[in-house]
């Protein structure tokens, strides 16, 4: 849906430096949206895009970002305000935690902070989601080491370990999605290891099966908490391998999964971009619900559009008050996504493990596809992906200093943890029932 005659409202990307960042830049561009971007690295690949009418860089995960679109305010270009569409996380936490300062002049698609804060929390969304009688794995919340014995000896193996939420100090530090613990002496070396960069760290079984049984929905959700755009994908591959983030996924048409985000999201009272990550379980074929990305697109958000769902200018449109794209479900028609870079890392690990050979390969890549970075209309960030990534594997190979833990100023999260009442989410409790056995 092109954008209509007349002065388009501009949307200002924050976190243009990321995969997301990137491709939101250059599908809102290509509607006819200007669009203003905001990096904390002018270096980044995801920064040296052509789509952009301007560039900032400004510290997308503390109060720099804020200041500067505070500077923007008095740019001609915004005269008739703007849409703000962070793309991170983090930027989405501080976007809604300061939604009231950035008014009237930038305009968002945000349910309440309290609720924003409570789907991106990870032990939040296991206790939300256990509340509305959802199949979650069962999930323990650590401070301590004591509350990482207690859940040595308390859930099943495999675990997961991961952040309680995403911050700048996690990405400093540790930078990695989750780490997978087969054992006891796994869980306590991940425990002192991962403890130093958050507060407090989230344990899960892991759901039996494969990647290929991870499941997304990318949604829409307005005021009213209805859905007015909806699309389902699953992985094929992911990187790193086991527990990273996909690097080639499919379409799938799967009404149950999107009644499920319909439920969850509706329950919230949510409005805004959502995702949600499930797992169907291979011992029963149920759902388990993994984690929920709330306020900002995904790389799959790409996906959606590449199959007929204009998911970015549904948001666009609806927080304009303009007349909403037709092209609002999911049809049959079967898209890919390919992060190429990543999926060749993925594929040669596998082919190497002899758990993919050549012709598998070619069939998993066969097919119409939207490409994460690469792009023939705008090949810098493709080539500096390349390049990029090649310097940082080359720099990890040299000995270093050992990153040292930062502190990192209160937000909006740890305020909102301070008004949980006593003994939610406390360190060693458990906040979900234990899966069911197969059969």
């Amino acid at each position: 849906m092109p954008v209509s005659s007349g002065q388009p409202i501009p949307v200002v990307v924050v976190g243009l430096g990321s995969v997301a960042g990137l491709q939101t830049a250059r599908l809102l561009a290509a509607r006819g949206v200007p669009v203003v971007g905001i990096t904390s690295d002018r270096n980044h690949f995801g920064a040296r895009t052509r789509v952009c009418r301007e560039v900032h860089e400004a510290d997308i995960h503390g109060g720099g970002f804020l200041q500067l679109l505070d500077r923007l305010r008095i740019r001609p270009r915004f005269g008739a305000g703007a849409v703000l569409v962070p793309c991170t996380d983090q930027a989405a936490l501080l976007v809604s935690e300061h939604r009231e300062q950035l008014a009237p002049t930038y305009r968002t698609s945000l349910a309440p902070h309290e609720t924003m804060v409570m789907l991106a929390d990870k032990a939040g969304f296991a206790r939300f989601t256990a509340e509305l009688g959802l199949t979650t794995p069962r999930t323990l919340v650590l401070t301590t080491r004591a509350d990482a014995e207690h859940a040595a000896a308390t859930l099943r193996f495999p675990l997961v370990v991961k952040p309680s939420i995403k911050d700048a100090r996690w990405k400093a530090g540790a930078n990695e999605k989750v780490r997978r613990a087969p054992d006891a002496a796994a869980l306590l070396s991940a425990w002192e290891e991962l403890s130093p960069w958050s507060d407090r760290l989230v344990v899960q079984e892991f759901v039996p099966g494969g990647e290929e049984e991870l499941y997304t929905c990318n949604a829409y959700f307005d005021a009213r908490s209805r859905p007015l755009a909806t699309y389902v994908s699953r992985k094929v591959r992911q990187w790193p391998a086991g527990v990273g983030t996909a690097s080639l996924a499919r379409s799938v048409r799967d009404e149950g999964l999107v009644q499920l985000t319909t439920q969850l999201f509706g329950a919230a009272g949510f409005t805004g971009l959502a995702y949600l990550e499930v797992k169907r379980d291979r011992r029963d074929g149920s759902w388990s619900l993994i984690e929920a990305n709330v306020g900002r697109p995904t790389g799959r958000s790409a996906m959606a559009e590449a199959g007929g769902v204009e998911l970015l200018m549904t948001m666009y449109a609806d927080v304009l008050g303009l007349p909403l794209p037709g092209r609002r479900l999911q049809g049959d028609s079967a898209v890919g996504w390919i992060d190429d870079r990543r999926d060749l890392l993925a594929s040669l690990r596998l082919a190497r493990r002899g758990e993919l050979t050549p012709r598998a390969w070619v069939g998993s890549v066969r097919g119409p596809k939207v490409h994460a970075v690469a792009s023939l209309r705008d090949p810098l960030p493709g080539v500096l992906e390349v390049t990029q990534s090649s310097a940082k594997y080359l720099r990890r190979r040299v000995p270093g200093p050992a990153p040292t833990p930062v502190v990192v100023a209160s937000t909006a999260i740890g305020r909102w943890r301070s008004r949980q009442e006593p003994g939610d989410a406390v360190s060693g409790q458990l906040l979900t029932p234990a899966l069911p056995e197969a059969g």
